[in-house]
């Protein structure tokens, strides 16, 4: 079975990642498990803070490493919180206090549209001259009460029109066929089959 470490400690993502990669008799690992600390996301664009968490996961394990920056990203706050989505409400993260920064900001102002937006990067080895790159766009709006307990982070609030529910009230599977993380590593897997 092929090894792909993972450049997050987060369980939610972790999860996700598993459930996608594992069918393809990819072994998920996380960071942690060799003792790798998360690095430093100096950037102000996803895919810079995506390739220096891969770059740094693949230095340290010397494994392919797979990264993903992802956030949310409001109209009306022009993309905020974006790539500051998981620190929002500062240190340390806390999706509870994110959740009710958001809200906060949120609450009188009418258009509360909203889309969660991920990239991620595929390091082979350390001087890979190949990335692989893919992204994904789920779009929604915020709404000011929570609902579902599933997911993580914004998803109670992140509600679909289509479906009349939050992220956080579809099962993983629902949510993985849908999602921006989902729809991206959908991209990724097509593309890791052409180098594994």
């Amino acid at each position: 079975m092929k090894k792909i470490v993972i450049a997050s400690n987060n369980p939610g993502k972790l999860q996700e990642f598993r459930h996608l990669l594992e069918p393809l008799g990819i072994q998920v690992l996380p960071q942690s498990a060799f003792n790798v600390a998360e690095v430093e996301e100096p950037y102000y664009t996803f895919v810079e803070n995506a390739l220096a968490k891969a770059r740094h996961a693949n230095k340290c394990t010397g494994l392919p490493a797979l990264a993903d920056d992802s956030g949310i990203c409001v109209d009306a706050l022009n993309g905020r919180p974006g790539i500051y989505s998981a620190r929002y409400a500062g240190e340390p993260k806390s999706d509870e206090r994110n959740n009710q920064k958001l809200i906060e900001v949120l609450r009188n102002l009418p258009d509360r549209n909203a889309h969660y937006y991920c990239i991620i990067v595929l390091v082979r080895h350390a001087d890979d001259p190949q990335l692989v790159i893919t992204d994904g766009i789920w779009h929604g709006r915020i709404v000011l009460e929570p609902r579902g307990e599933s997911g993580f982070g914004y998803d109670p609030y992140f509600f679909l029109p289509d479906l009349g529910k939050t992220a956080a009230e579809l099962s993983i599977e629902q949510k993985n066929l849908i999602s921006h993380r989902g729809k991206a590593l959908a991209r990724l897997t097509e593309r890791i089959k052409e180098f594994y």
